[in-house]
């Protein structure tokens, strides 16, 4: 069945073909597709790399320098050349394009998640693509809680902003596969991935052989964001013909991975983006089996360890002993709060505190559980 909203990122090596500039051709077919796809009704939006490797296109007599601050010199001069070429190719198919530059900072908090949320949405109702891209030049590699990383996870929370019903992942290799296809002959592609789990995301760490700034698996990483939110992903090469439509018209191609339950309301894919968390909660087995399976609220009993300095109502993420995501809620508590409540019964939050917001560290109608 065709879907309605899809966000497609097409990565540096499929834009560069392998070499140092952008490959105009590669780029002119992947936008036939999705002009193809947007003049049958379908609202895209696309996610692309390629900045970097286009201000060293223009700045090819500059000499080379792999220092934070010269990545993000190219990727200002490369901007302009990459939305230069955009823009003649979809005017060819007469569609209008924008550009968004976003920084984690953006859209960590409530008003800037929503303000982002509104101005796609709104160029999508116009029928104008908008083409994302890190905001490079501001985002730094020092400053990590500015960054997303690579644009595999910004791809992601753009699925989760505009509640997409497909993320493509487009790239130059054909998706998941059961081992390195470049040395190991026997590899076979899967086809499809039900479940993100440790095993998973172990096959993508040994199985990647992707030279960009994320690799298979920050592939796999958006798509369990991305999933968790209520939107569909294929991890696909972007070589293959008409990828796009294949994938839309419901071919098997690339890695499928299906959607883990119902579209999730706004707030809560908020939460569950992980940008505004402010710390991490560790919970005993007993705890995560009722957060999971009894639709149960996060009582102080079942805190074993507390991170990060927070304060009341901030977000915080809620893990296993095993180191696993499990949960992430607004907390109804300060973390120094919780580091003297933490093992102790509800009813004793009072006389160890002297207050109480609730028997709840975190209530479950202010919950996502993964």
């Amino acid at each position: 069945m065709p879907y309605h909203r899809i966000v497609a990122k097409f990565g540096t090596n499929l834009l560069t073909a392998g070499t140092d500039h952008l490959d105009t051709e590669v780029m002119a077919r992947l936008a036939k597709q999705a002009a193809h796809l947007h003049h049958q009704g379908r609202e895209i939006v696309l996610v692309s790399s390629g900045a970097i490797a286009a201000g060293r296109q223009k700045l090819k007599k500059v000499p080379e320098n792999k220092n934070a601050p010269f990545r993000q010199v190219l990727a200002s001069a490369g901007q302009n050349l990459l939305m230069h070429t955009y823009e003649e190719i979809f005017s060819q198919h007469k569609i209008t394009i924008a550009q968004a530059l976003l920084t984690r900072t953006d859209i960590s908090n409530r008003c800037g998640y929503l303000n982002a949320r509104n101005t796609l949405l709104a160029l999508m109702e116009l029928g104008v693509i908008c083409i994302v891209n890190e905001n490079d030049v501001v985002a730094t590699d020092e400053i990590q809680k500015m960054r997303f990383g690579d644009n595999d996870n910004l791809s992601a929370m753009v699925a989760n902003l505009i509640d997409a019903d497909l993320l493509v992942l487009l790239t130059d290799v054909s998706g998941l596969y059961t081992a390195d296809p470049s040395s190991n002959p026997g590899a076979q592609l899967i086809h499809r991935v039900d479940k993100i789990d440790a095993s998973v995301e172990k096959l993508a760490g040994k199985t990647s052989r992707i030279q960009g700034t994320g690799g298979m698996i920050t592939k796999i990483q958006a798509a369990k964001l991305a999933t968790s939110s209520g939107t569909n992903v294929v991890i696909a090469s972007g070589e293959e013909p008409e990828i796009l439509v294949k994938i839309d018209a419901g071919e098997r191609s690339g890695t499928f991975f299906p959607a883990q339950g119902n579209k999730l309301e706004s707030k809560k894919r908020w939460m569950l983006s992980g940008l505004s968390s402010r710390g991490c909660i560790t919970a005993d087995k007993g705890a995560i089996l009722a957060l999971k399976e009894q639709h149960k609220s996060l009582l102080p009993a079942g805190i074993i360890e507390v991170k990060g300095h927070f304060q009341r109502g901030d977000i915080v993420d809620v893990f296993d002993q095993q180191g696993n995501r499990c949960a992430c809620g607004i907390c109804n508590y300060r973390f120094r709060d919780i580091v003297r409540i933490r093992g102790a019964h509800s009813d004793q939050i009072s006389k160890l505190l002297g207050h109480n917001y609730g028997n709840e560290v975190i209530h479950r109608n202010n919950m996502v559980v993964l």
